[in-house]
């Protein structure tokens, strides 16, 4: 009953569900005679034929996919439907049919999508519930057997526990004292309680004490509790606390011993809920010996040959995720050596490979011990990376995404980039390929990967762009989906970050300005800003980068600023501020075209988005606003003069004046320098006035005495750095 549903073939739809190819004389097909006769006796009227019949379609179908998809094709499951809905459950005959039509029912739906649509289409599912109320407990256990079948779909219909009448029938099936009935109610809770305002409405209308209750019950009812549990308390720290205090905390109490039960699945779903628990909450099972114990649970029920070795990695992934110290017990506990024994037994089912890479990666994703660990097992001849490159190919996109995922946090060492362990032909060639994979999750996840391999290349070592993935990057920034062009454009901004001349060129050649500057104007806000960074990045280095900034008539630098005037994203005008800084630091020509963008002729200078910027609630967009200031007034600069004679008469010097006592130090650093790099111009300005002054008073002086011919003679004594007056003397 608990075995999950595999999923369909991704070129098929359930409606259109078709055979494996077989054989003339295969066991599996269906003659016309026998299609027709079989479908005869459904719809007979004749009682006991139907009866046959219906338990003739289920014998041959119980735990048989390939005979499941032969009688859905044959359309058995609206005939067995129809004997469903018309049978009297107050007769006998019509409760053994009914009894009979749900057991066939439920098992056409039993790990079979295409079986759970034909059910579901077949307008079977009311008449279950309808049946649900009869006062035959035969009829009763069984429709709600079929019905569990169903909602273990995720094409099962949505329960809505805000209706009160839903509610009231929710309880009281979990308030009834039928196992099969309180495992519906269960069902019905891990199937549809999926927001925060779904996990409240149960906690308060009394369901959560009842699913509590159920831990005293059978194995069924035991496992049935602890997954609506998990449900209910998933990322909810409110559900959590109302669990704390119904019977005094007693049931987590209950939970933690469930650990140590004989069944594998009941420990796995203890250790579930309590990962509920504590990744909810920072104030329940906090304590180190609870966290080592779930590690080596979990890691011990990866060795069930089962449905339970196959979810325990993603239990396992849940518990470490994000959190060094449960990451570092798991290094401890030699979780990476286990989970390498395991990829090397031949034949894995596409499920638990996927669950593996995940738990690799989540394990490799922060700490640099975990990854050394995992390619000292490659430089061991264990041939782990070989595994996960092999894996890219798989059949399965869940698997090649999984995999691509593991890459990318092992390939967040530094270290390993530098040694140029993943910048290879087994590795790259196989991850650009996937950039043009059917799946778009692969595509995203072959980003993730690349976006890490890609740092710091160079065009000599470079087998990324020897083999076309800067075209295959530059084709994903033009997709439709936002996803892809944000990940397309995050990897194009790590290749670029303080990459060569070289590197640049062949980037930007590649991806040309009138492109950049779409993805500045991108209608997502997210990709927008990492167009920007990448532009940034383009920017930042040698003088020469900038000019790709003015390339096209200055496509790029209007895109940034028509950005930085209507975007009201901070962070939009924090990397469009760090491009102007960018442009701002080359020639004299690259700094007025950034003042024209930052004080257009039209505009109020006062009243300007840079005068905005420079009084935002966020540091970070002072700090960079700050910047391009300080670069604009270089002392070095020839016209720097005129820039800062605009600058005080938009009002900036003011506002930057004020900024010297921020309450951010940072920000306040920053005032000061350009402050102090406005004033030491003054200074400057005002020296060389006071000389020029001088030397007009000198001429005007010397003319006087020459046309008045005195006998006193005027000798000025002059200093190119000091004034010290005028001495008189006689002639």
């Amino acid at each position: 009953m608990h075995e999950l549903p595999p999923p369909p073939p991704a070129t098929k739809t359930a409606t259109k569900a078709t055979m494996p190819t077989t054989s003339a004389s295969s066991t599996f097909s269906f003659s016309s005679t026998a299609s027709d006769l079989i479908l005869d006796r459904l719809s007979s009227t004749d009682c006991e034929i139907k009866l046959k019949a219906i338990r003739e379609v289920k014998n041959k179908i119980i735990g048989n996919r390939t005979k499941k998809l032969s009688y859905i094709k044959l359309g058995a499951v609206p005939a067995v439907a129809a004997v469903l809905a018309e049978a009297d459950a107050n007769s006998n005959s019509g409760a053994n049919l009914i009894v009979q039509s749900a057991a066939v029912l439920g098992s056409f739906a039993c790990g079979v999508e295409a079986g759970v649509r034909a059910v579901l289409d077949a307008g079977a599912f009311p008449h279950l519930i309808r049946l649900l109320s009869t006062a035959d407990e035969k009829v009763v256990d069984a429709t709600a057997r079929s019905l569990r079948m169903i909602y273990q779909s995720k094409l099962a219909p949505k329960y809505d526990f805000f209706l009160e009448k839903n509610m009231d029938f929710l309880l009281s099936l979990l308030k009834s004292e039928n196992e099969n009935l309180t495992g519906l109610g269960a069902s019905i809770v891990i199937h549809s309680c999926e927001t925060v305002a779904e996990q409240n409405i149960l906690c308060y209308a009394g369901a959560l004490e009842k699913i509590i209750s159920l831990l005293d019950g059978s194995l069924s009812q035991r496992d049935a509790s602890l997954e609506s549990l998990a449900a209910i308390l998933k990322n909810n720290p409110e559900a959590v606390s109302k669990f704390m205090e119904l019977h005094s905390g007693s049931a987590l109490g209950s939970i933690i011993e469930l650990t140590k039960d004989r069944y594998s699945r009941t420990r796995l779903l203890a250790c579930l809920c309590l990962i509920c628990i504590k990744n909810s909450s920072s104030c329940y099972l906090q304590d180190i010996g609870i966290k080592t114990k779930l590690v080596h649970i979990l890691l011990e029920l990866l060795d069930d040959p089962g449905q339970v070795g196959d979810e325990a990695s993603f239990a396992f992934s849940s518990l470490i995720a994000e959190k060094e110290d449960l990451q570092k017990l798991a290094y401890e506990a030699n979780a990476i050596d286990k989970f390498f024994n395991h990829l090397q037994k031949s034949s894995l089912n596409p499920k638990r490979l996927e669950g593996i890479f995940l738990a690799l990666a989540d394990l490799c994703s922060k700490l640099e011990c975990c990854r050394s660990r995992f390619l000292e097992l490659q430089a061991c001849c264990f041939m782990v990376l070989n595994l996960v490159v092999d894996a890219l190919a798989h059949d399965c996109a869940n698997v090649r995404s999984a995999a691509c995922i593991c890459l990318r946090s092992n390939s967040r060492s530094i270290q390993n980039l530098s040694a140029g362990r993943f910048m290879n032909d087994s590795i790259v060639i196989p991850l650009v390929r996937l950039l043009s994979d059917l799946s778009p999750s692969v595509q995203i996840a072959a980003l993730g990967a690349i976006s890490n391999i890609v740092v710091g290349i160079t065009p000599s070592n470079s087998a990324f762009i020897q083999c076309g993935g800067v075209k295959e990057l530059v084709r994903l920034t033009k997709s439709m989906d936002p996803s892809l062009r944000l990940n397309a454009v995050w990897a194009l901004r790590n290749m670029v970050f303080h990459a060569d001349k070289v590197c640049k060129q062949e980037v930007f050649t590649e991806l040309t300005a009138s492109s950049i500057a779409n993805l500045i104007c991108d209608p997502e806000a997210s990709v927008r800003g990492l167009a920007l960074s990448l532009v940034c990045n383009f920017l930042d280095g040698n003088v020469d980068s900038i000019e790709c900034a003015l390339a096209e008539d200055g496509i790029i630098l209007d895109a940034v600023g028509r950005q930085l005037r209507e975007s009201s994203k901070t962070e939009i005008g924090i990397q469009g501020m760090y491009v102007l800084c960018n442009i701002a630091s080359g020639y004299e020509f690259h700094k007025e075209a950034v003042m024209q963008q930052l004080f257009p002729q039209a505009e109020n200078g006062s009243h300007s988005f840079f005068n905005q910027f420079l009084q935002s609630n966020y540091s970070c967009l002072r700090i960079a606003a700050l910047w391009v200031i300080i670069n604009l007034t270089n002392p070095t600069s020839p016209g720097a003069c005129g820039r800062i004679v605009k600058l005080r008469n938009f009002g900036i010097v003011s506002q930057v004046k004020r900024m010297v006592n921020d309450s951010c130090m940072d920000v306040k650093l920053r005032a000061r320098h350009a402050l102090g790099q406005i004033i030491t111009f003054g200074i400057q300005l005002l020296h060389q006035l006071l000389i020029w002054c001088h030397k007009l008073l000198y001429f005007v002086l010397f003319l006087v005495f020459q046309t008045s011919q005195s006998s006193v003679r005027a000798f000025q004594f002059y200093d190119e750095n000091r004034f010290t007056g005028f001495s008189v003397v006689p002639y």
